[in-house]
């Protein structure tokens, strides 16, 4: 069996901090370098369930519906940092269909080849 690429969520957000740009953001004009995490909830999402399993969650913002994971009993939300303020978790169980369908394939095999995947 060979090693996993990362040994905890937080490597692989170190990883995932030089690969998000703006053909990889969900609607593209919205990323910038100040703030790399800005629309890429879903595609995160995806991509830490790929590594960790676990369930994908959602939870309702102000800028619409936002992504992230529950891994063995614990939230990790490895976009937090793309809002100012705190966010409600709502916790609603999710999907990868669902993510899937909030950013697009080529996004998703984008980021997975950026981090080796």
């Amino acid at each position: 069996m060979s090693k996993p690429l990362f040994s905890n969520p937080i490597e692989l957000y170190r990883a995932l901090r030089g690969a998000w740009s703006a053909e990889t953001a969900s609607p593209p004009e919205s990323w910038s370098s100040d703030n790399p995490a800005k629309n890429h909830c879903s595609v995160t999402a995806l991509i830490v369930q790929d590594h960790f399993g676990g369930d994908i969650l959602s939870t309702k913002t102000v800028g619409g519906t936002h992504f992230y994971n529950l891994i063995d009993g614990t939230r990790w939300d490895l976009t937090i940092s793309q809002f100012a303020e705190p966010i409600p978790f709502d916790d609603t169980p999710s999907s990868r269909e669902t993510a899937m369908h909030d950013t697009s394939p080529q996004k998703y095999a984008l980021i997975a080849a950026r981090i080796g995947n």
